[in-house]
């Protein structure tokens, strides 16, 4: 074959979904940004066609980009064993993929307990949406995947619920007349509905002013006074919001959890005590 996809490209390709942007990418691969846009460039000259287009001020994969990431995921996972099978590794790596939803709070457990009982384990973590956690899990380049049991139907094992907040900066008023501004994550989202559900059923008109594609972006316009955010809430808002009660209760979401076939179990299996005890101390206090 005359075509060949080169294992360095792909995985700046792969870094930029995962990152969020081809600036995060270029740090997490200890790259110059100019370098990913370079790997970019040469995927697409194989393929002869467009793999990222402009989108407002950053940039989204095209149809073909798509593809081409799922098809860079398995080939990378493919690549990465066999060059373990070949030659062995020195240290373990755990990859955890989990949405951003009450990532402050949840992590540190995580982190903590794993350096306890697993000091020489490499951590590694990957924030997505709860499809494509699932589907990295499938293709085996995430060993466990924690995401919104309403988002997914995909069976998993319950780890807890994560409380919803209303939060908002701290001189946000709620407005006399016109609808409720709202800022919140892009659809398909699940917060996104139930913010929007609960507002209704309480006959109170609400309006998305804006939406991001990550959790940041959500916080970001909150605390900029854009509007009133939802959020799941175990701990502390974030920094520069409060939390408000003058916006109607809105059910918990639930986590769950899948442990791709083949990753260290024990390993795995404290990432889902951190989260449970994590989360049951959330429930108590707010009890």
């Amino acid at each position: 074959m005359s075509k060949v996809l080169d294992i360095v490209p792909l995985r700046s390709f792969v870094a930029i979904a995962d990152s969020g942007g081809f600036h995060r990418a270029a740090l997490r691969l200890s790259l110059t940004q100019s370098a990913v846009s370079q790997h970019v460039r040469k995927l697409e000259a194989v393929l002869g066609t467009k793999l990222v287009e402009p989108s407002g001020r950053g940039t989204r994969f095209t149809r073909t980009g798509e593809a081409l990431l799922t098809e860079a995921r398995q080939i990378l996972a493919s690549h990465d064993q066999a060059v373990e099978r070949l030659v062995g590794h020195e240290q373990q790596t755990l990859m955890v993929g989990t949405t951003e939803h009450a990532a402050d709070d949840l992590l540190p457990e995580i982190m903590a307990q794993l350096a306890t009982e697993f000091p020489d384990l490499d951590v590694q973590f990957r924030f997505d949406r709860t499809t494509r956690l699932n589907e990295a899990v499938d293709q085996g380049s995430i060993d466990v995947a924690v995401y919104v049991a309403e988002a997914s139907n995909v069976d998993g094992v319950e780890v807890g619920a994560l409380p919803l907040r209303w939060c908002s900066s701290p001189d946000f008023e709620l407005p006399a007349v016109q609808p409720l501004p709202l800022v919140a994550i892009q659809a398909p989202c699940t917060i996104r509905s139930a913010a929007l559900s609960a507002l209704s059923a309480h006959d109170i008109p609400a309006r998305v002013v804006a939406d991001g594609a990550y959790l940041a972006g959500v916080i970001n316009g909150a605390r900029a006074g854009l509007g009133v955010a939802l959020v799941a809430l175990p701990g502390s808002p974030p920094a520069g919001l409060v939390e408000r009660f003058d916006l109607p209760e809105v059910a918990p979401v639930h986590l769950m959890a899948r442990v791709r076939h083949g990753a260290d179990a024990a390993a795995a299996d404290v990432v889902l005590r951190a989260l449970r005890s994590t989360l049951a101390r959330a429930e108590a206090l707010a009890a």
